[in-house]
């Protein structure tokens, strides 16, 4: 259970991170920062890449709770 947990907090975490690499993107290109822009797309495909790692079938599950 405790690594249950830690897979939920480890998850939550990553989706946090997400939007705010999103909202810091969204001020980037509004402000046509072409360079920042570029890297911000990097760090949120790491962060996605590392969340679709992170997730089983019960944080899927979790998940498309939190979407809706």
């Amino acid at each position: 259970m405790i690594s249950q947990d830690y897979d939920v907090y480890a998850v939550d975490e990553l989706l946090r991170k997400i939007r705010i690499k999103e909202s810091q993107l969204k001020i980037a290109q509004e402000s046509n920062l072409l360079y920042t822009s570029q890297a911000l797309n990097h760090q949120i495909l790491e962060l996605r890449r590392q969340l679709s790692e992170a997730e089983d079938p019960e944080i899927k599950a979790l998940m498309s709770l939190w979407e809706d």
